[in-house]
């Protein structure tokens, strides 16, 4: 039996992060080791998922922490998912930030995605008036 154990992120492994980066394929990141480790150390918190003390899952938050938080980067391991550890993942940072006004999430617009991240009870901008605009550098 397995027991999945919710942490704060404090020690930054540049082995195990990008061995998770890479098991999901987030190459954007993989390619640039170092822009990635000061992404970690510039994060407002940062939760990881463990399972049997071997890292799972993790997820990044970036953003003032008072009016708003932006969910920056959710990844699980493709071992681990449909196992209830991004939504455990979620629920933390929900938790942690249950003042802040503003939670942001930009992600891959599919389904899963929407269904997802919908039974979190996130929702859509649009359902709020919004829109959202990105300029992506890679």
């Amino acid at each position: 039996m397995f027991q999945i154990k919710i942490r704060p992120y404090l020690d930054y492994s540049q082995e195990e992060i990008l061995s998770l980066y890479t098991s999901v394929g987030w190459s954007n990141y993989t390619k640039r080791p170092n822009v990635l480790k000061n992404a970690f150390e510039h994060s407002l918190f940062i939760f990881a998922a463990y399972k049997n003390e071997q890292l799972a899952g993790i997820v990044r938050v970036v953003g003032d922490g008072y009016s708003i938080i932006y969910i920056q980067d959710l990844l699980v391991h493709p071992n681990h998912q449909r196992q209830k550890i991004g939504t455990e993942l979620v629920q933390a940072v929900l938790k942690k930030y249950n003042t802040v006004p503003q939670i942001v999430l930009l992600t891959d617009n599919t389904p899963k995605t929407t269904q997802f991240y919908q039974s979190l009870g996130l929702h859509s901008s649009d359902k709020f008036g919004c829109i959202s605009f990105v300029k992506m550098q890679f």
